[in-house]
């Protein structure tokens, strides 16, 4: 009698970008799973059973033999493995959610697997006003003010209503109930600055709108931490304000404008110890360096401050360019990955520079009306290889360098490219369309009233709109990590 068992190999292409193009490509690992023999799991992966016999042997004889097939093979399973743990029956493991649709599926393996060779950051954007929005921008109740755009009256909602299409393959689509299964007992921090806060808010609203029977709460205001947490599940969904991911003199979550810029290249301790125990870190870090210089400190931010106050005669800091400050930054930062983050347990990403439509001569070639930003823009540019003038590509290769260097000390950290795929919403921007978190002065209405583009916002993002993609290839690389981590589990 013959027995095999075929485990199917996983593969995952990796591709590094270069510098041109503007914009980070996808840090794809490769992954090659070992074809072995299993026992375990033989009925889902494909047995073939063979035997022959000789001479007549009567139908009661190869029952009998049947039978012993199948316990040797009982046998077998439960003990390959020395004693591993195994699965308890169904009937003894808790009952799902009621809002949890796919949990049949979880039991007796996931459908509708992500996309497993395809670069999610090359596409198009298609008009599909019949599966999107992902939601409702007033079903969220956590929805921020700072994204409402509907709320603060912008009429125009075609923004809603455009899907990414990646050349090759589909984006799969966000199913909230299944990475909650992901992020059973497990905690997603998103760090950095405004735009990862954007992006938060719209992990916030695909889980919050696709689960209205769970019951889920916001703690933390306006600090630093700010937690989100999906109670039946025991995971929590946490934004932390980190802009420049070292210590800074903008660290503060409410007053964080200022004039001179200050970083602690060499410290960030004070910020990691409020994340390290995640177990999904989501990172990001740009718009805050943009600037011709910033200030490294030597030492503490207060006795910078106080030094300065004094005006002693030694200086505490040194002035250097923006690229230099956020390399050495961004050394600091990998460093202490390598040396605390669990590689068997953490996943880690850096989502790309998020562009800005700053400048409507970008996509106005002769335009004679002036800068006008982004107000009042109802389409996206739909012309190939569109790149800002926002959007430093040095700053890519800093973060390309150190995720590299990262991954040949064996910490696997995947970069989501949302650049390229960004720089054609001048569209989906909030615009005049926000909360003004201040009282406008006397000269901002004064030159609102000349020009209403003055007080656009043309940085952050309207939701439901582009953030909602970026969410969509994080829950993608996020059930396929698992998927990859489980396979071995599954073989030996």
């Amino acid at each position: 009698m013959k027995m095999t068992g075929n485990t199917p190999s996983l593969k995952v292409r990796s591709t590094v970008a270069s510098g041109g193009g503007g914009g980070l490509e996808e840090a794809w690992l490769v992954a090659e799973a070992p074809v072995k023999k299993s026992h375990a799991r033989a009925a889902e992966w494909g047995v073939t059973v063979s035997f022959g016999l000789r001479g007549h042997f009567n139908s009661f004889v190869l029952l009998l033999l049947v039978l012993f097939v199948v316990l040797a093979v009982s046998i077998t399973t439960a003990n390959d493995g020395h004693g591993t743990e195994m699965m308890a029956p169904e009937s003894t493991l808790p009952s799902p959610p009621a809002d949890d649709p796919g949990a049949a599926a979880a039991a007796h393996g996931e459908q509708g697997d992500p996309v497993g060779e395809c670069d999610m950051s090359s596409g198009r954007w298609v008009f599909d006003d019949e599966a999107y929005p992902l939601y409702e921008e007033s079903a969220c109740k956590f929805m921020s003010d700072q994204s409402a755009c509907g709320k603060f009256g912008r009429t125009d909602l075609k923004y809603q209503h455009w899907k990414w299409q990646p050349h090759g393959c589909d984006l799969p689509r966000f199913d909230a109930a299944r990475l909650l299964r992901q992020l059973r007992n497990k905690r997603l921090v998103f760090v950095g600055d405004s735009l990862n806060r954007n992006q938060w808010i719209s992990m916030v609203c695909l889980i919050d709108t696709a689960t209205p029977t769970l019951r889920k709460s916001m703690a933390g205001g306006n600090t630093s931490l700010v937690s989100f947490k999906i109670h039946e599940y025991n995971a929590s969904v946490d934004f932390y304000w980190s802009p420049l991911l070292v210590e800074s003199n903008s660290d503060d979550p409410v007053r964080h404008r200022v004039a001179d810029r200050a970083v602690r290249a060499g410290s960030i301790s004070r910020h990691a110890r409020r994340w390290a125990d995640a177990d999904v870190l989501v990172f990001n870090s740009y718009l805050w360096w943009r600037r011709p210089t910033i200030k490294v400190l030597q030492g503490s931010l207060e006795a910078a401050a106080a030094e300065e106050e004094e005006r002693a005669h030694r200086a505490a800091y040194e002035v250097t360019n923006s690229l230099t400050a956020f390399e050495l930054s961004l050394r600091t930062w990998s460093e202490w990955l390598e040396l605390h983050v669990d590689r068997t347990r953490t996943q880690l990403f850096f989502t790309s520079m998020s562009p800005t439509h700053l400048y409507s001569d970008e996509w106005e070639a002769g335009g004679s009306g002036g800068n006008h930003q982004c107000y009042n823009e109802t389409e996206p540019i739909l012309a190939e290889g569109h790149r800002g003038r926002d959007s430093d590509p040095a700053f890519a290769r800093a973060v390309e360098a150190e995720v590299a260097r990262l991954a040949e000390r064996g910490v696997m950290m995947r970069v989501l490219n949302v650049t390229r795929l960004s720089e054609h919403r001048k569209d989906a921007h909030p615009s005049v369309h926000r909360r003004q978190w201040s009282p406008p002065t006397a000269a901002e209405l004064q030159a609102r009233a000349r020009d209403p583009s003055s007080g656009a916002d043309c940085i952050h993002w309207c939701l439901p709109g582009v953030p909602d993609v970026w969410n969509q290839m994080l829950y993608t690389h996020i059930v396929a990590s698992w998927r990859r981590d489980l396979l071995p589990q599954l073989e030996n």
